[in-house]
Order: C-alpha cells, then sequence, then structure tokens
C-alpha cells in the first residue's frame, strides 16, 4: 500500500491536492485538515463516485490505520489513493491548522 508521510503530504495539500477524511461525522466535525472532504468509512462506497480519475486521492483518518485499509480498497477500485501516516493527530502535534465544523475548506 502506498502512504506517504505529514510532510510530503502537507507539500501536496498546499498545491491543491484532492484529500478524503474516513473519520466518523463526530470526528470530522471536531477537527479536520483544510480542504479535506469527509467521507466515512460507513459510506466510502458512496464517494466513489465523486472522486477524482485523473488524479491522486490523499486519504486521512486519526493516526493512519483506517487510511491504509480505505486506501486499499479505492486502490483496488481502481483510484489513485494514498494514506497519509499520521492522520489528523499527527498534523494537529505538528501544529498544523485544523478547520473545525462541517466546512470542507
Amino acid at each position: 500500500m502506498r502512504e506517504v508521510d505529514l510532510n510530503v503530504f502537507a507539500t501536496e495539500l498546499a498545491a491543491g491536492a484532492f484529500v478524503i477524511d474516513v473519520r466518523e461525522p463526530d470526528e470530522y466535525v471536531a477537527g479536520h485538515v483544510p480542504g479535506a472532504r469527509p467521507a466515512p468509512l460507513s459510506a466510502l462506497g458512496a464517494a466513489l463516485a465523486e472522486l477524482p480519475a485523473d488524479r491522486t486521492v490523499y486519504v486521512i483518518c486519526a493516526s493512519g490505520n483506517r487510511s491504509l485499509w480505505a486506501a486499499d480498497q479505492l486502490a483496488a477500485r481502481g483510484v489513485d489513493a494514498v494514506s497519509v501516516a499520521g492522520g489528523t493527530k499527527g498534523w494537529a502535534r505538528a501544529g498544523r491548522p485544523l478547520v473545525c465544523g462541517t466546512a470542507t475548506a
């Protein structure tokens, strides 16, 4: 499975990366990476139609475990998916910004 560290992810995010957050809605609302779109594991199949076919999809969760599984599932369906190691918790620990609420930007 493909996985990137938080520094690579930060660079890609600054360049406009497409990011989905596979945590549950309450986790997402409590704080997510700016620009991350909610796509909880329980509804991952429904999100397939909204994922770009022509670019990498970065998958993030709390720590990296759920995102690894989700990225693997997406890759099996032909999506260029990459898990973000360290997840949202690692992002926050590094002092990077989080957005609270349901906004995706």
